[in-house]
């Protein structure tokens, strides 16, 4: 009888303290939790940069124990592979297609755990994911950055702003030119009427004097002629 009220009583307080436990357990992985953000996704063009963004909070100190890790899969699926290690220096990847185009750009200070990728290739589209251990902070989430390398088209691209701008704009640049073309138009009109003009009353001048000579003349014949008609009639006397 005493051992079973014993196993009982044991039982008992073992029910008692189990849920303390967990609870006790699960609150000290909350406090030693990580918060880690990345970017869920960046798009990229070949041969232009790629800057993949992961920040992180840590409820402790950050100290050179810090650890951060990016991992890689394809597109087309397979296993994860770290292309770069951070433990107070960065070590990049020193094999496969990333070799010698990952580099850190990031700042633990500041809570920055970034990296960038050179000449992305078409290749390179995947999925990516930025860990962060800070101990005894190393509980945390695993946020995924999904790459999308895109070829740069020769067409000129319009971002939504420079779009609006144009459509606002042009209607004003048609009508100031449509307005400077019937100026142009009109200027003309009024320089060939000018210049009918001025042709016009040169000859009105130049015929002119030639009728005023014209008449002088034939007034100084006439009073020739009848001077000479005085002359006759007072020879006799």
């Amino acid at each position: 009888m005493r051992r079973r009220g014993a196993a009982g009583a044991g039982g008992r307080l073992l029910l008692f303290l189990l849920p303390r436990g967990a609870l006790l357990l699960l609150g000290v992985c909350n406090v030693l939790s990580l918060e880690i953000k990345a970017s869920p996704k960046v798009r990229a063009f070949v041969g232009e940069q790629a800057l993949l963004k992961c920040s992180f909070k840590s409820s402790s100190p950050i100290t050179e124990n810090l650890l951060v890790d990016w991992t890689y899969r394809p597109l087309t699926g397979g296993q994860m592979e770290r292309i770069f290690h951070y433990q107070s220096i960065p070590y990049p990847t020193a094999s496969g297609k990333f070799k010698g185009r990952i580099f850190w750009a990031g700042n633990v200070a500041n809570g920055d755990a970034s990296i960038a990728i050179q000449s992305p290739a078409l290749s390179d589209n995947g999925t990516f994911i930025c860990s962060v251990k800070n101990p005894p902070d190393v509980f945390h989430n695993l946020p995924q950055t999904v790459l999308e390398v895109t070829e740069r088209g020769l067409a000129f691209q319009l971002s939504s702003a420079s779009l609006l701008s144009i459509l606002v704009f042009l209607p004003s640049v048609l009508v100031v030119i449509l307005l400077l073309v019937r100026m142009g138009r009109k200027f003309r009109e009024l320089k060939e009427k000018g210049k009918c003009g001025y042709k016009k009353s040169s000859i009105e001048v130049s015929d002119e004097p030639e009728h005023t000579d014209t008449a002088g003349c034939r007034g100084k014949i006439k009073e020739w002629c009848l001077n000479c008609v005085d002359t006759d009639e007072e020879d006799p006397y």
